[in-house]
């Protein structure tokens, strides 16, 4: 039997490990048009930042230690140009010699990745503007780097590479810049957890312009200038195009594979193409999103190492393992926050018309009463019919991970707020809390199920409007500092004693900072007589943030 694979970095390394495994008298054969196999893309700007020092640690393995671990057969700087399915044959070109030739197959395993988008921008093939896919990106803009050391930096595109790049860059010393289109960076992050880690961005000195699109480039005596549309240009003297990325899917249109609906390679639940000797693994392809039922791709390491050994056990055992898709969990370091995603984003559940509830709540990364814990925000979206989890993010600093794992892990599943609330955590005061942030999620989202709190949202139906009665229960000296306009003042210890000063027939709006104290105080309304009272989700912390990214993108 002889496999060959096409793309020998995550998924198409992977692979072949896992078949030759399985596999020991198959003939393997892997293709990498690059110059280096099985290296650790997600650690490229850690490299350029020198956060990484040595080179060859971003190296999981090299061609001849593949080869003389796995006796595979490993040609680097050999590009596939074409696959002749009916002929089971693939068609070479060795990149250093010029030789073309063939090969015969009885499987194929694809696994092209990903290609940054390159929009046809007035000078966009400048000097000095880089984008960022494989080691050789890395040194040229690592090159390019040592010599603008003061510089200024302009990144393109405000997605999780582009962040990892405006952070690292900025490590360096040079003065950075990061347009983004949308009106938020990480698009799969709903706007208020965006909106924190934006100011945090902020803070750090690095200039965050939003609603901004790049009409083009010119090259100026002193460097490069990036043209915007309707705004001042910007001076840079290098450039990274983090717009995005699309999936490498020439050589599979060029066999006659099916694409899907997201312009991926279609693979079904085995990760088999649309010819059944022909697999595809990693980021060009297409498969089910087990929360919507819809087609999608997920551009994460994780998934297309977990892809390619299932791929190679239903090659060689058959058509034994399904694939169960990817939730799209993902998390970035944004300086010294974090923040991670798992699951369908509630902006993107409103889209495709998924009942969900929205609930929002911040704690502490462990017990407050030990040194050094910090605030972590949690938003989760649920059903409103059975309370099954439907996503989770979070914006935070010290352990932000490990309970993004435990959402990702209960979504993965099919579990539901009950779970959140009944999850055994490891407990100790460095830890956690007794009640971990994972379990508060719950709690919370439980009461909302059952309506024993009800929320209101910063952009939600349930806003204030005019005549609505706006309560910050907060202490005097926190309303002091700052509140929401038109708010009155009546703490929550005294609340009890001040009903008085409150109608029943008017919506009130409570709120305090975070949100605990507003919830005891509407208990304390509800179980009063007062019928229309709502909670801020999330309190005057969020509400203000929020707010304030608002502010600036229309002025």
């Amino acid at each position: 039997m002889k496999y060959i694979v096409i793309g020998a970095v995550a998924g198409g390394a992977s692979t072949a490990a896992r078949l030759r495994r399985m596999d020991e008298k198959a003939e393997i054969v892997m293709f990498e048009r690059g110059e280096y196999v099985s290296y650790a893309n997600c650690g490229l700007p850690y490299y350029i930042g020198n956060v990484i020092k040595e080179r060859n640690k971003l190296f999981v393995q090299t061609a001849a230690g593949f080869n003389s671990r796995f006796n595979i057969d490993v040609r680097v700087r050999n590009e596939v140009t074409a696959i002749d399915a009916a002929a089971k044959t693939v068609s070479v070109k060795n990149l250093i010699t010029g030789e073309e030739y063939t090969e015969t197959f009885d499987k194929l395993v694809l696994s092209p990745g990903a290609e940054p988008v390159r929009p046809p921008l007035p000078g966009i093939g400048l000097e000095g503007i880089f984008t960022l896919r494989n080691v050789a990106d890395t040194d040229y803009i690592k090159a390019y780097v040592d010599k603008h050391k003061t510089g200024k930096a302009v990144v393109i595109g405000a997605g999780f590479i582009g962040l990892e790049m405006a952070e690292n860059l900025h490590h360096l010393g040079l003065d950075v810049t990061i347009i983004e289109m949308g009106n938020q960076i990480l698009a799969p992050v709903d706007y208020p957890i965006a909106a924190l880690a934006q100011q945090h961005i902020r803070q750090k000195g690095v200039n965050l312009q939003l609603n901004t699109a790049v009409s083009g480039f010119e090259r100026t005596d002193n460097g490069l200038k990036v043209l915007l549309k309707d705004k001042e240009s910007i001076d840079a003297d290098l450039v990274i195009l983090s717009i995005g990325v699309r999936p490498d899917t020439k050589l599979a249109v060029g066999a006659g594979l099916q694409l899907g609906t997201a312009k991926g390679i279609l693979v079904n639940e085995y990760l088999q193409t649309s010819n059944p000797d022909i697999y595809a693994v990693g980021d060009a392809i297409e498969f089910v999103n087990p929360i919507t039922g819809l087609s999608m791709i997920t551009y994460l390491a994780g998934p297309a190492n977990k892809q390619g050994r299932i791929c190679a056990d239903n090659i060689v055992l058959g058509n034994i393992r399904p694939y169960k898709g990817a939730i799209n969990t993902a998390i970035v370091k944004v300086f010294d926050m974090v923040l991670g995603t798992t699951g369908v984003a509630a902006k993107h559940l409103q889209g495709l018309a998924i009942p969900h509830i929205i609930s929002t709540t911040h704690s502490g990364s462990h017990a407050g009463y030990y040194p050094g814990a910090q605030q972590m925000s949690i938003q989760i979206a649920f059903s409103p019919d059975n309370g099954k989890l439907l996503s989770a993010q979070i914006a935070g600093y010290d352990g932000v991970d490990k309970r993004l794992d435990v959402f990702a892990s209960i979504i993965q599943n099919g579990g539901t707020i009950y779970d959140l609330i009944e999850f055994e955590h490891a407990y100790a005061p460095p830890f956690s809390s007794a009640k971990d942030p994972a379990n508060m999620a719950g709690f919370v989202a439980e009461n909302i199920l059952h309506a024993v709190l009800k929320v209101a949202h910063w952009n939600g139906e349930n806003k204030a409007e005019e005549g609505d009665l706006l309560v910050d229960v907060r202490t005097v000296e926190e309303f002091n500092k700052g509140t929401i306009d038109g708010a009155i003042n009546i703490p929550v210890d005294d609340l009890r004693n001040r009903l008085s000063e409150l109608p029943k027939d008017q919506k009130i709006f409570i709120f305090c900072q975070i949100g605990l104290r507003g919830y005891l105080a509407q208990r304390i309304l509800l179980q009063n007589d007062y019928q229309n009272v709502l909670n801020i989700s999330g309190g005057f912390f969020l509400w203000n943030a929020v707010r304030a990214e608002k502010a600036l993108l229309v002025s």
